[in-house]
């Protein structure tokens, strides 16, 4: 696990393509879980630890997750994201370049439970969530485009299907189109940046997260403009 910034009312973590935010069917152990033993360990805390989940991250992608230690934190913490005052930028590897190579998407979105899957619209359809994105071409290699995202709305795997929608699926992405899988099981999509305003202390937080450890990575963040 690696800390990105840590202090008395938050801790944040630069999450890999295998770990999952909160429990699920699978078992598995969560990250709010493994975060809950660091900070026991650390503080050397008897009883119980606070860890609040502040927002998810797909488990297939990569980045920055925000967990809250004290409750005070974790109930503003809420209230900025539903009220849009944290600004999340993230890096998506594709292989078609997107026309224009820098734009905004519009689309509205429908879930499906069942598939664990949101499908693209151009209009509104009945159980539609609209869902707003801001891409720009970053950088490129021989066979893939490095597209960086800022979200104006966070709708079920939004990226994903918006960026499938003109036509460029995440790499490793096969739930939305992608040819292949990647090595490790994950997508292409990297939590990159987030800013705020501290709930608690009010100063100006910004956390970049380091690329994963890829070549393929490696190289595009080499090639960003």
């Amino acid at each position: 696990m690696t800390v990105l910034y840590e202090d008395n009312h938050i801790i944040i973590i630069n999450k890999t393509v295998s770990e999952i935010v909160q429990g699920d069917k699978t078992g598995d152990k969560p990250l709010s879980e493994i975060v809950k033993e660091y900070l026991k360990e650390k503080y050397n805390k008897p009883g119980n630890v606070f860890c609040g989940v502040t927002h998810r991250l797909d488990r297939p992608t990569s980045g920055i997750v925000v967990f809250a230690k004290t409750s005070k934190a974790l109930a503003r913490l809420n209230d900025m994201f539903k009220s849009k005052e944290i600004s999340k930028t993230y890096w998506a590897v594709v292989k078609e370049m997107p026309k224009p190579i820098e734009g905004t998407l519009q689309h509205y979105l429908v879930r499906n439970e069942k598939q664990n899957k949101s499908y693209a619209y151009d209009s509104e359809k009945p159980d539609s969530k609209l869902a707003i994105l801001h891409y720009k071409l970053i950088a490129r290699s021989d066979k893939y485009n490095m597209l960086e995202i800022d979200l104006q709305t966070g709708r079920h795997h939004q990226i994903r299907c918006q960026l499938a929608k003109i036509g460029c699926p995440i790499k490793g992405d096969l739930k939305y189109g992608a040819d292949r899988s990647n090595p490790d099981g994950g997508i292409s999509l990297h939590a990159r940046k987030i800013s705020f305003v501290h709930p608690v202390s009010k100063e100006p937080v910004e956390v970049i997260a380091p690329i994963p450890d890829d070549n393929l990575w490696r190289a595009l963040e080499k090639n960003v403009i």
